[in-house]
Order: C-alpha cells, then structure tokens, then sequence
C-alpha cells in the first residue's frame, strides 16, 4: 500500500512540474511574439514617434535664400567665411548663446534681417555730406545767399576698391585656380610684414580654420572679404578697424610646408582670382 501511494504521489508531482514548465514555455513565446511584456509608449507630446530624432533647428527654412543647412565639419567661423559674413554676425541674427555648438542639419540664417545692422566694416568710404535746406518761400534772396544743393558723396562701387599686394616683395609661387587653390601663394622669409590689402575691419584672428594656419580675415564692404593665411604672428584683433597698406601680421608656416602668404580675396564668399583686382607688379 504505502509502495503505491509513492508511486502515485511521485506521478503528482511530475505532473505538476511538467505543467509548471508547459505554462512557462508558452509565456516565453508570447513574450518573444510580442503579445505580452511589451513596454508602454509614452506620449509626451512631442509628435515624434519611436526612431525618430528631435528635427534640427530652422528646418523650416531649408533651402530659402539667404540659409544655409550645416553640414558635418562645419564651424561658424568657416560659414561665415564661406557666405561673406562675420561670424559673430551669424551668431546673433541665429540667436546662438553657444555658437560653437552648432548640429549638422541645423539651418541658420546667413544674410542680415530685415532692419538688422550689421557689424561696421570700413571707413575707407567718406561719410555723406547732409545739408538741411533753408525755407525760401516767400523770401527773396540774393543768389550768394541761395544755400547749394547738398554735394552727395557716392559711395564707391564694391568692385572699385584700390587694393594694394598684401606683402611689399615675393614672387607668386601658386597661382588661383578655383578647385584647387583659392588664392594666391606668396613666397618670403619668416618674419616679413604682411599688408592689409584695403581698409577695413577684422573679423577674424586665430587658428580655427584648419588648413589655413594663424589665420587673419577683413571684412570691406558688404560685398568684399580678404584672408591671410599661415602667419607666424598676429598682429590685431577681431573687430579692429585697420586701414590699407597698415602691418596686420608677420609671415610664418603655419599649417604649411614652407614660409609664404596664402592670400584670398572672396567677392559674397566666393573666391575669386586676386591677380584681377591687385596692381600689376
């Protein structure tokens, strides 16, 4: 009797574990269907589903004049010089607090506001002449007295500007070419002055601009920006006024093989041959 009662409480008990396992096997394959152990979906109200990333800023205006979408790489300084702007510009028609935390995608705006002011570039172009008129009516006046039409000084056309060479001497030892260099390089002896080519102000001052070296950029207008590249020494600062033919830096070979001046001048951010617009030599 009591063999038999072993027999029969040893079958329970393996009946209850294969149970145990049978009911454990199927909750696993449910789980691995997808049918339960599914974590909830939150909606916080952001109208991005799972996968999808915040959308980069300014993504509205992707591909509108006047923006530009940043790309990997991408500094503001190197923008700025690409569009023909000031970089500090940039920052604040963007409204950047950490300008050099800019995300790839992001969309910035890279020509002024409407009523903006941007930063002053040059006093090379004469103030205008403004002469309030004085009242004639009903008083006769001798023509000594008549006062003249006021004299309107016209501001120089942008592509009119009296550049001078950036160095007092050299020999040109690579020429512009649009895909390869994007300027003139210069030869000298460490330590030669370099020129500032037309009045202006700078923009830039310092080494950020990889493949450029100590690197100087003036801004001359709306239209003109001039690069110096390579220095070995800088001699100004961002955001001073400097005037034409004026010791900006010294020549060096930074972020370059051999001591020259890398020479641009960028008309709206393109590059453009300098050989056109210097004095022949």
């Amino acid at each position: 009797m009591k063999k038999i009662t072993c027999k029969l409480l040893l079958s329970f008990r393996f009946s209850v574990v294969m149970a145990v396992l049978f009911l454990a096997a199927c909750a696993s394959q449910k789980g691995s269907s997808g049918y339960l152990n599914k974590a909830p979906v939150e909606d916080r109200g952001t109208g991005i589903g799972i996968g999808h990333s915040k959308p980069p800023l300014g993504i509205e205006n992707a591909g509108k004049l006047g923006y530009y979408s940043v790309k990997s790489g991408d500094t503001l300084i190197r923008i700025g010089f690409d569009n023909g702007q000031n970089w500090r510009d940039i920052a604040r028609w963007n409204q950047l607090d950490r300008p050099s935390q800019i995300e790839v995608g992001q969309v910035l705006r890279v020509i002024p506001p409407v009523g903006a002011i941007a930063v002053a570039t040059t006093a090379a172009v004469p103030p205008v002449a403004v002469t309030m008129p004085v009242p004639t009516h009903g008083v006769s006046l001798p023509n000594s007295a008549v006062p003249p039409t006021p004299a309107v000084v016209a501001k120089p056309a942008s592509d009119d500007l009296n550049w001078m060479w950036p160095t007092s001497s050299g020999v040109v030892l690579a020429g512009f070419d649009e895909s390869k260099n994007k300027g003139l390089d210069i030869g000298g002896a460490a330590g030669d002055a370099v020129l500032a080519a037309f009045d202006g102000r700078v923009v830039y001052a310092g080494s950020s601009l990889r493949g450029y070296g100590n690197l100087i950029i003036l801004k001359h207008n709306d239209t003109f920006l001039s690069a110096y590249a390579h220095n070995q020494t800088l001699l100004v600062k961002e955001d001073q006024s400097v005037v034409k033919g004026q010791k900006i830096a010294e020549m060096g070979q930074s972020d370059s093989d051999r001591v020259k001046l890398h020479f641009e001048i960028r008309k709206q951010g393109k590059p453009v041959d300098p050989a056109q617009y210097l004095p022949k030599r």
